[in-house]
């Protein structure tokens, strides 16, 4: 027997049989057909769109924006902490050894140096931009800003 469309039939245990309402009272579900009495929501077409909502109640469940967003892109942030990990004492830090250590991705236009966390080496932070604490913590630990 070859297979076709009309062959097919869904797994075992898969579909449950559907109530059968409004069949008479002998069938357990007749009469209100489990609606209970009256009612819109007992009508037929009743559970249907936004009836007796209210405008106001459309007006107030709708979000809205709040503040201001900035349309600039991000500065992507690379911790003293995180650099003091990376490099050894005495490295020259650019764009292109951010880049190499993976702290920042080629197609990040901004990028700063902040101040978080500990730096333990002396290094020379060459056109990158430094945060005021971080600028004291580079020159405290003997290295330089440029």
């Amino acid at each position: 027997m070859a297979l076709e469309l009309h062959h097919l039939k869904p797994a075992r245990g898969a579909r449950r049989k559907s109530k059968r309402l409004g069949r008479g009272n002998a069938s357990g579900r007749g009469t209100y057909s489990t609606k209970g009495q009256k009612g819109q929501r007992a009508r037929s077409g009743g559970r249907k769109g936004l009836r007796r909502l209210g405008l106001r109640r459309l007006v107030l469940s709708t979000p809205k924006a709040r503040g201001f967003k900035s349309l600039a892109p991000r500065a992507t942030i690379v911790n003293l902490g995180t650099l003091d990990h990376a490099v050894k004492a005495g490295d020259i830090v650019n764009r292109e050894r951010l880049i190499a250590l993976g702290l920042i991705d080629r197609t990040d236009e901004r990028y700063k140096i902040l101040g978080n966390g500990a730096l333990t080496k002396s290094i020379t932070v060459q056109g990158i931009p430094v945060s005021a604490s971080a600028r004291e913590k580079i020159t405290a630990a003997g290295g330089r800003v440029e």
